[in-house]
């Protein structure tokens, strides 16, 4: 399903070669997320994963801003399964690398599903607001952890208890964003990192990427992570890395 169908549908997946991308298609409302949006993205999130032959999953959205977060008139919604908080839990625990593509301003619970994402690449001239203490709202905890072990206490503050907007070098500053390009070469940037991450060694850059996010979190198991290292020296793609080295070629990986 692309970024060009109707107005008002559920996120779409498109899957072209080695990429998987999940597109938000409610430009209308600034890809609002609604209650039912949550169940589809879970759904298009698990296939992702589990798809032969996939590296790299892009989430990214249509229209002047990536998202306004969800729907603050379907808070305490029965219909609210999954919450949001399990979807960006889901998201951050992808097998694959992922890569946030925010084609415009982001808002409210959308900021922590970008920030789950692996890298970040936004337009010039966006902006992040988080409105929490404005509405009123307690936010929850895994996404407030992960401001402040991405980002800092300090940044962390500024954005949930002031409620600070930040603009585009603002959120290059505090590592929010990893680069923000002219809106006209946000795809060709964001395909150029995809190919890159595709190109490596998978169950290296899978098994290196957990191993980064528990550090990150502090739950890191030193034993378990070695013991993945280890094993992968018996790996047919360490075997292909080092030939490809010694020939002075590039590595035709295959994900065993």
């Amino acid at each position: 399903m692309k970024a060009q169908e109707a107005e008002g549908q559920m996120p779409g997946l498109l899957l072209e070669g080695e990429c998987a991308t999940i597109t938000l298609r409610r430009p209308r409302h600034h890809n609002r997320l609604e209650p039912a949006d949550l169940a589809e993205l879970m759904l298009l999130l698990e296939r992702a994963d589990a798809g032969p032959g996939l590296r790299v999953l892009v989430l990214t959205g249509t229209g002047t801003s990536f998202s306004s977060g969800f729907h603050i008139g379907a808070f305490g919604d029965a219909q609210a399964v999954p919450s949001l908080e399990a979807v960006v839990e889901r998201l951050e625990r992808m097998r694959l690398p992922t890569i946030c593509a925010l084609n415009g301003s982001v808002y409210g619970g959308a900021t922590d599903l970008a920030l789950a994402c692996d890298f970040r690449i936004g337009v010039e001239g966006m902006r992040l607001v988080m409105p929490a203490a404005r509405l009123g709202l307690h936010y929850y905890p895994s996404g407030m952890r992960r401001f402040v072990s991405r980002l800092g206490l300090g940044v962390a503050k500024r954005l949930f208890l002031a409620a600070e907007p930040l603009d585009t070098a603002a959120l290059l500053a505090c590592g929010y964003l990893d680069e923000a390009v002219p809106a006209p070469e946000l795809a060709g940037r964001v395909a150029d990192l995809a190919a890159r991450l595709a190109a490596h060694a998978p169950l290296a850059v899978q098994g290196m990427k957990q191993a980064l996010n528990d550090i990150a979190r502090g739950r890191a198991d030193d034993a378990a992570i070695g013991a993945r290292a280890e094993a992968l020296t018996a790996s047919e793609d360490f075997a292909e890395g080092r030939r490809a080295w010694a020939e002075k070629r590039s590595p035709r990986f295959k994900g065993r």
